[in-house]
């Protein structure tokens, strides 16, 4: 199987591989090359995650209509 571009994946995607790799990196198993090679991804993983959040972020911003004294209030998924 073909590994997606970070920036392809969804946010919980590179969540869950990302800590996928930190749970192998720790066994200390891997290779001085292969560890290398999984940090990078790990990294590039987390820069995907980050840009994704931030966007997600400026959304809820416009949303609320840029007022950052806007009272946040909980989110109810039972809405009738």
């Amino acid at each position: 199987m073909a590994t997606k571009k970070p920036e392809n994946l969804s946010f919980e995607e590179a969540l869950d591989e990302l800590s996928h790799i930190v749970a192998q990196m720790e066994q200390g198993e891997l290779s001085l090359e292969q560890s290398l090679k999984q940090f990078e991804r790990g990294i590039a993983l987390a820069n995907a995650s980050s840009g994704k959040l931030q966007q997600a972020e400026q959304k809820v911003a416009i949303l609320m209509g840029n007022d950052s004294q806007a009272p946040l209030s909980n989110f109810d998924s039972n809405l009738d």
